[in-house]
């Protein structure tokens, strides 16, 4: 099973910004060609999108591709970043910023997620597949899944991959199964 994974176009919000769950929309000037074009040899079986608005359109233009309907998942929102959602990452409490460097895994920001949380339920997301399939969802959920569809420790810290951007992963063996 191969899996393509999308990261959404640029949004339409100022560079160094927080907006994990702000539902904004894309920044002028975007077309999916790009995108489309990465995956002209691909014939997946379902496209899968967080819904968010940034995701929305270019979940659309590739299942038009595909010939398939888009399914919108929840799980594959954003972290929720609670309280630091809008706000300048520069003007969020230096003694906060730190411990959420400190331990992404168990730290919340007020009103927000925790890391574990949001691996828990990008896991459920990665068991779930069971064909060729396009996700286009957020950096977070992005930087898990790779690891988490090739059966690898997933990694919060990973690299995030550029916007619009095609990742592509491969789920050798159902893992699923006890061999």
């Amino acid at each position: 099973m191969r899996v393509a994974l999308i990261r959404h176009p640029k949004p339409a919000i100022g560079k160094g910004i927080c907006y994990g769950r702000l539902d904004i929309g894309i920044a002028p000037g975007f077309s999916a060609d790009m995108t489309l074009w990465d995956l002209r040899d691909f014939e997946p079986k379902a496209v899968i999108a967080s819904p968010a608005r940034r995701c929305r359109k270019l979940a659309s233009a590739v299942a038009e591709f595909a010939g398939v309907s888009p399914v919108y998942d929840e799980r594959l929102l954003e972290l929720n970043f609670g309280d630091w959602e809008g706000q300048r990452w520069d003007a969020l409490p230096r003694e906060a910023m730190d411990r959420w460097a400190a331990d992404p895994i168990a730290f919340a920001p007020p009103g927000g997620e925790t890391g574990a949380s949001l691996i828990a339920r990008v896991t459920a997301v990665a068991a779930e597949l069971s064909a060729d399939t396009v996700i286009v969802a957020h950096a977070g959920p992005l930087k898990l899944l790779p690891a988490l569809i090739e059966g690898r420790k997933p990694d919060l810290l990973a690299a995030s991959p550029a916007f619009a951007s095609v990742v592509w992963c491969q789920r050798l063996h159902d893992h699923t199964q006890r061999g």
